[in-house]
């Protein structure tokens, strides 16, 4: 099972270097490569956030907007059979093929 970290919207990875004796991440859901590492989960949390906070103010200096993860709209990729099934079911239940996925997606993750 993997671990993610979370900060402001942020999220990070929570990854282990048996050479280096350390644990690192990076965030995720973001074009910026934003990296952390620390000798303990305390560390490593700590930088994470120290990231975070160090982007968000750097964005402010400069006047530009800080990338923000997760949108709200991705791009997924199924079979033509699989979309034309899905489609016939929204238009059968008076729904957007959106709002079914939506759905979907919403009963195998709890929010």
């Amino acid at each position: 099972m993997s671990s993610l970290l979370s900060y402001k919207n942020y999220n990070g990875t929570v990854e282990y270097s048996k050479e280096d004796n350390c644990l690192f991440g990076k965030v995720v859901g973001i074009k910026s490569l934003l990296s952390y590492e620390g000798e303990s989960v305390k560390e490593l949390e700590q930088d994470f956030k120290n990231v975070i906070d160090a982007y968000l103010e750097d964005c402010e200096e400069r006047n530009i907007k800080p990338e923000q993860p997760y949108k709200g709209t991705f791009n997924v990729r199924i079979s033509p059979e699989l979309h034309r099934n899905i489609a016939v079911y929204a238009i059968e239940h008076g729904k957007s093929l959106n709002a079914v996925v939506e759905e979907a997606i919403g009963k195998m993750v709890v929010e």
